[in-house]
């Protein structure tokens, strides 16, 4: 099921229509029913609340007003693989790991 913070695509009448963040997920007073807020990922930023039932969280597709609609959890594609660098003499040579954390701060 997709959950809060999990970004989902909207197809619109069968065509991807836009992208948005699940805000929340609260239950609807109908039972099975659920409030899921959207962060709808345009400019500018919109919220809406759909309320829906489990299926149609998981991407089962729906009607709202007649026109179909279906929610698309979208998973992030796997960063490639890094080559492991090589342990022992010259290894690290290369250069320096610099957090972007530990360093210093302008002084104004």
């Amino acid at each position: 099921m997709a959950t809060i913070n999990d970004l989902v695509l909207a197809h619109i009448d069968e065509k991807p229509a836009f992208y948005a963040r699940i805000e929340d997920v609260s239950p609807d007073v109908k039972p099975g029913w659920w409030k899921v807020k959207l962060l709808v990922l345009t400019i500018p930023l919109q919220t809406y609340t759909w309320i829906l039932d489990e299926s149609q969280v998981n991407g089962a597709p729906f009607t709202m007003g007649g026109t179909p609609i279906m929610l698309e959890k979208v998973v992030s594609p796997e960063p490639p693989v890094k080559p492991v660098a090589p342990l022992g003499k010259g290894a690290g040579k290369k250069g320096k790991v610099v957090s972007l954390f530990d360093r210093k701060k302008p002084e104004a």
